[in-house]
């Protein structure tokens, strides 16, 4: 038999080319059924290796290897790597349980347009296992299929065993790199159905199974093979798509990870240039728009042999290698040749390692799926492309000539090896070196998108700075980077979408240039207010009303603390802390207390000393740093109210002195930056952990963090919502041109949950960003920290950042805003006036647009 199938597979037609296509009989969660056998089939999980270390790719291949050698050997395995546009519409389903505030259907509706603009690729891994036979069913239903009677199903036993022995299998592979859970089984149906490019729903399981006549409508469809191709043709008998199958016929001897031995892993990066008329391309176009993704797809069968089986044909060609050795010496030239000497010495290695280790040998057939639904010369540009790619690693593709049918049906699943004679056997490390499951991934699995990766998988990023609490993990988020690289556009970004989950949003904007996150609030319908220093907002940051819930007993000792910071110094050694303290006492105990009531009774005292220091506050008062703190209230000011929405502190210009400068040598703008810092740190620690306010989301800000870091007060303070933003479900947003200073913040440091890490080109502010990154210090750090902030011509690329998130996953992202307007609106650059107006008609429309 086994001489008859070698000469069929070199006539062509041996193995299993003519064998009839799989006949599905059920489908369910994880399972295959067909006629003859039944297959497990799993969804493996991608890991994040595009920044991974050396030491922990090193250690996840060794896992990856060891599992295909304990776990799947002697199994025949079909591996498949599989790509879908991402479905925009969904996300706006997720909005509706995401966002209860303002115009957060424009909001949603805005990202979903940009999502179908973008068209990003999602890929699927999925891995199936045949673990069972059921000839006797084939050969009964072939029986049954001449008198008509053939059943359509499985029965309840068979399908409950079959699912102990998935599950069983899937135990196993649970605990390996790839976290393998079993697929669904409308993951299962979508696989199969999508074959035939119609848009037609898929059917409901009934009873968590798919089988009669909803699974014969699952291969409803007509390909008809050519040469070169396959066409899938449509409903109205059209060719709905193009399809070609390559073949992998050679690879290297040796294969570097990383490096060409990531065959696997590098289908994302394969890109063309598609044929396009000049006439319709218009007048300004961006030409990497038009190098679009090929997004190949892979099927590899292959199965991992037993380590006996493995070392036989290791020993086999270990002496066949020696006697050609032997018989080459005894002739006249008496040399056996380079290549057979080093065959029988790898030979010899492989055999004492698979002694030795958990190394053993694989028998795989990839096979790559090339698809155009534009037409045959966009096909055949798309497979050009992928054989272009491939020869550059050395690694010999090409179209599969004359056995397009035979190849497209090995690639389904529930189908089988068809042919043979176009494989390989190599150790496992070579199969698992192929990083499949390789690639970038980083981010929230649900919350707001505010992004798309850019490492070597595509995908959305999404980020959620108000899930820490929820998720039992710190809530600090750092946006780090050197100025103009879109770090405060992306933390104006995530307040917006804070303000959307209806949290309480509170930035401090020391340097003036977030009004801009007012504006985009109003014109989508948030409660946004902007407030500044100066007279406008008069009496906005007085601590009896910022206090006011906390009852008058913080007041009374947080006010005259205050107001001892703004006094002249000479005062303050004259005593003048004794009648502040009295005048406080009596504001409150007349009702109704303000400071600026407390300054007038000061300066309607008979005490000298009392009178002086109420005149030089009230003076004091009357500045546009005194003001929002101890004037008179504003007509119209908005006051700071613990409420959803967004509230802008603007105090630009504040000039506090440094943790080393002694109190009495503050000039008169120190004195006064501080007391007015005083006001909102007392706010935010206050807001945070009111008992009342437990249940609402709370956001505190702080842009150009340096400016608080360079004091005590402020440094405690940040330590201080950093270390209980989770007991009191209050997020931290931290941005940053020096990570160095923010390093030295060991409470902030320790509950960083997520930290974005744009352009920085001193290396010790690198080194600084990569630890904080979770990533190696050392020059290719560096570089990276340097490069990422620019595009390919070295022009700056706003918003591209490293990201690590709360696994300690970090990847490449572009934080992308979804229009023009709103990339207008959140302009960093200071505005003369804020703008105040009521909401507007939003543009919708996408742009190619990103931070």
């Amino acid at each position: 038999m086994k001489v008859l199938q070698r000469v069929g597979n070199f006539l062509g037609v041996g193995g299993d080319r003519s064998a009839e296509p799989a006949q599905y009989v059920a489908l369910a969660d994880g399972l295959i059924i067909t006629n003859d056998h039944a297959e497990a089939w799993f969804a493996l999980a991608s890991s994040n290796t595009d920044l991974m270390t050396e030491s922990a790719r090193d250690n996840e291949l060794d896992q990856a290897s060891g599992a295909l050698a304990k776990i799947l050997a002697g199994s025949d395995c079909h591996l498949k790597v599989l790509w879908s546009p991402v479905n925009a519409a969904d996300y706006m389903d997720e909005a509706a349980a995401l966002f209860t505030s303002g115009d957060w259907q424009g909001w949603a509706g805005m990202r979903v347009e940009r999502l179908d603009q973008i068209a990003l690729p999602a890929r699927h891994l999925l891995l199936g296992v045949r673990i069972t036979d059921r000839g006797g069913q084939g050969n009964r239903r072939r029986v049954q299929d001449g008198f008509g009677v053939a059943p359509t199903g499985v029965g309840a036993r068979e399908l409950a065993r079959l699912d102990a022995i998935m599950r069983r299998l899937g135990r196993r592979l649970e605990t390996t790199p790839w976290r393998a859970q079993p697929a669904a089984v409308e993951m299962l149906a979508w696989m199969i159905a999508r074959e035939q490019h119609r848009a037609t729903p898929l059917p409901s399981p009934s009873r968590g199974m798919v089988a009669g006549a909803k699974l014969a409508a699952l291969t409803r469809g007509r390909i008809l093979p050519y040469p070169d191709h396959l066409r899938v043709m449509g409903r109205d008998g059209e060719p709905a798509a193009w399809t070609a199958v390559l073949t992998m016929s050679g690879f290297p001897e040796r294969m570097e990870s990383p490096g060409n031995g990531e065959w696997l892993r590098t289908l994302s990066e394969i890109t063309y240039v598609p044929d396009v008329d000049e006439a319709e391309l218009g007048g300004e176009i961006d030409p990497a728009s038009l190098i679009l993704p090929v997004s190949p797809e892979a099927s590899v069968r292959f199965q991992v042999m037993v380590k006996r089986d493995a070392m036989k044909k290791a020993d086999d060609a270990r002496r066949l290698a020696k006697e050609q050795r032997r018989s080459a010496s005894q002739h006249s030239a008496e040399d056996p040749g380079r290549a057979i000497e080093e065959t029988e010495v790898v030979m010899a290695d492989l055999i004492r390692d698979m002694g030795r280790e958990d190394v053993t040998l694989v028998e795989d057939h990839p096979r790559l799926i090339v698809t155009s639904t534009t037409g045959l010369e966009d096909l055949r540009a798309r497979v050009d492309a992928v054989v272009t790619h491939y020869g550059g690693l050395g690694i010999e593709v090409g179209v599969g000539e004359e056995e397009q049918r035979e190849l497209w049906l090995e690639a389904q699943p529930g189908d089988q090896l068809r042919v043979p004679d176009v494989g390989h056997t190599r150790d496992v490390t070579g199969l698992a070196g192929s990083w499949w499951w390789g690639g970038a991934k980083v981010g929230d699995d649900v919350g707001p998108i505010v992004g798309y990766l850019t490492g070597t998988t595509p995908g959305i990023f999404r980020n959620d700075v108000t899930i820490g609490s929820e998720k039992g993990d710190a809530t600090t988020t750092a946006f780090i980077g050197r100025s103009g690289r879109g770090k405060t556009t992306a933390m104006m970004l995530s307040m917006l979408d804070a303000a959307f989950r209806g949290a309480f949003v509170l930035a401090l904007d020391f340097k003036g240039d977030l009004g801009g996150v007012v504006s985009a609030g109003h014109r989508f319908g948030l409660n946004s207010h902007l407030i500044e220093t100066g007279p406008r907002f008069s009496g906005v940051a007085d601590l009896f009303k910022l206090l006011d819930k906390e009852g008058s007993e913080r007041a009374q000792i947080e006010v005259p603390a205050q107001l001892g910071i703004a006094m002249p110094p000479h005062l303050r050694a004259r005593g003048a802390e004794t009648p502040v303290q009295h005048a406080v006492n009596a504001v409150i105990a007349s009702g109704e207390p303000a400071t600026w009531k407390v300054i007038d009774f000061l300066r309607r005292s008979e005490d000298d000393l009392a009178r002086e220091t109420g005149e030089a506050l009230y003076e004091l008062g009357q500045t546009a740093i005194g003001a929002p703190f101890m004037g008179r209230p504003a007509e119209g000011a908005a006051p700071l109210t613990p409420e959803p929405g967004i509230w802008v502190v603007q105090i630009p210009g504040l000039s506090l002195p440094g943790t080393s400068d002694d109190r009495e040598d503050w000039n008169v703008l120190q004195r006064m930056s501080v007391a007015l810092m005083h006001s909102m740190l007392a706010y935010g620690i206050t807001t945070a952990g009111r008992k009342d306010l437990r249940g609402l989301r709370k956001a505190v800000c702080v842009p150009e963090v340096h400016v608080l870091t360079a004091t005590k007060e402020g440094s405690a303070f940040l330590e201080y919502i950093a270390r209980v933003g989770r007991a009191l479900s209050t997020a931290l947003l931290l941005d940053t041109q020096d990570p160095e200073s923010l390093a030295r913040l060991v409470g902030v440091i320790e509950q960083l949950t997520t930290v974005f890490g744009f352009q920085l080109t001193n290396s010790r502010q690198q080194d600084a960003l990569a630890e904080m990154l979770g990533l190696p210090p050392g020059k290719h750090t560096r570089s990276l920290i340097q490069s990422i902030g620019l595009n390919a011509d070295g022009e700056i690329r706003h918003g591209h950042a490293i990201i690590r998130d709360r696994r300690f996953n970090s990847a490449t992202a572009q934080i992308d805003i979804p229009t023009t307007e709103l990339l207008a609106l959140l302009d960093t650059t200071p505005r003369a006036d804020p703008v105040d107006a009521e909401p507007g008609d939003v543009d919708h429309a996408p742009r190619e647009v990103a931070v």
